[in-house]
């Protein structure tokens, strides 16, 4: 049998690990479940006998699986939903979700870069200062991204934005007023570079999220370009009946 993984800098178990958790999120595995056995989970996924231990381990370090010996291995546990993001629909609702959940920034690199923009985004500023970093929770890598802030709104709070989320940052300021605001999400994977900075198997699904938003002259003020673990998003929208 074919082995479903691809040669990858990621460890294999782990990315059998991953396999196991998200069949865990949907309820396939649920509460209690017992797993198959080890031989065939060898041959479901075409791996040695070593590696469907190791991920088996790496769940049970993490609470989620139970080895129980002449028994079988249980579902004990599922992933924390209180890690969720909520991308919300709204700047204000997004501004709060940052306001009252203040994660670690950690800044990669800070340039003088203008944007790749699209003939829909807008007018763009004379000059833009590019942040891109990681945001973290309880040392748990979950979001990277780019920024690029119009560099008169930056010289307005420089030390705010560099170790602050730019949303609320930009809503205090009140010189600013923001008119259009958009945002939009794809579902991609996550590259080499990613899955290194986000601490994700390669090939694993991320949300790409892209905003911008623009004042009364329809100058684009701030435009953020974010990767996140697919396993941190968290999305509700109300359908109109």
């Amino acid at each position: 049998m074919i082995s479903r993984f691809k040669n990858s800098l990621t460890p294999r178990y782990a990315q059998l690990a991953d396999h196991f958790r998200q069949r865990i999120v949907r309820g396939l595995w649920p509460l209690g479940h017992k797993l198959p056995s080890l031989e065939a989970l060898m041959l479901e996924f075409a791996v040695a006998r070593v590696t469907v231990r190791q991920a088996i381990d790496l769940l049970a370090r993490g609470g989620l699986l139970s080895a129980q010996r002449g028994r079988g291995t249980f579902v004990t546990g599922n992933p924390a939903k209180d890690r969720w993001l909520r991308l919300e629909t709204t700047l204000k609702d997004l501004a709060d979700v940052y306001r009252n959940d203040t994660p670690k920034l950690t800044l990669i690199e800070e340039a003088s870069v203008m944007p790749v923009l699209r003939d829909t985004d807008g007018t763009p500023a004379p000059r833009y200062r590019f942040l891109r970093r990681v945001h973290s929770r309880q040392d748990e890598a979950y979001c990277v991204i780019s920024i690029y802030l119009d560099e008169r709104v930056f010289k307005m709070a420089p030390r705010r934005f560099r170790h602050e989320t730019v949303i609320p940052v930009l809503l205090d300021l009140p010189k600013i007023k923001i008119t259009r605001a958009k945002q939009t999400m794809t579902i991609a994977t996550a590259d080499l570079e990613l899955a290194e900075q986000l601490d994700v198997p390669l090939n694993s699904p991320i949300a790409e999220v892209r905003r911008i938003c623009c004042d009364a002259a329809g100058t684009i003020l701030y435009l953020g370009e974010a990767s996140y673990r697919g396993d941190y998003v968290h999305l509700e929208m109300d359908l109109k009946p």
